[in-house]
């Protein structure tokens, strides 16, 4: 499978009249680039309860027929992506209360913190700890 490709301008390029240039990539790839579905599947896109989940759901669904019935494939794919989107949303709503991984606001410092807290930083009075400059971590 080629990759989703990220360098296209998006923002001008119409890809239901140029349908040789979209990639399916891999999960939900692209589906905040792709113009002119974007524009038409993301005001349907809702799930903060499930009666609003299930309404988006089903008003996507049905533009997914609608793309198939109309053989537009990108437009099904987005269609399939939006709802694939809203899946794993509405998983992260069920599996933590009130649908927040993190509290309060998502800092670099908590992403970062599972690996290395911040870079190392080596100052050094020659340029090389090896010839006798001073290591100092920051």
């Amino acid at each position: 499978m080629r990759e989703f490709d990220y360098d296209l301008d998006y923002k001008s390029l119409d890809l239901r009249a140029q349908p040789e240039l979209y990639r399916v990539g891999r999960g939900e790839q692209g589906v905040l680039l792709v113009e002119p579905y974007k524009s038409e599947i993301l005001p349907h896109w809702r799930f903060a309860t499930p009666d609003i989940a299930r309404e988006s759901s089903e008003a996507i669904y049905q533009m997914f027929l609608d793309y198939l019935a109309d053989d537009d494939f990108v437009g099904a794919d987005m269609a399939r992506k939006f709802i694939q989107m809203g899946y794993t949303r509405a998983r992260r709503y069920a599996n933590h209360k009130g649908g927040k991984k993190y509290k309060g606001a998502v800092l670099m410092i908590k992403k970062r913190s599972k690996r290395r807290p911040w870079p190392r930083r080596v100052a050094t009075t020659r340029g090389r700890p090896s010839q006798g400059g001073v290591r100092t971590n920051l």
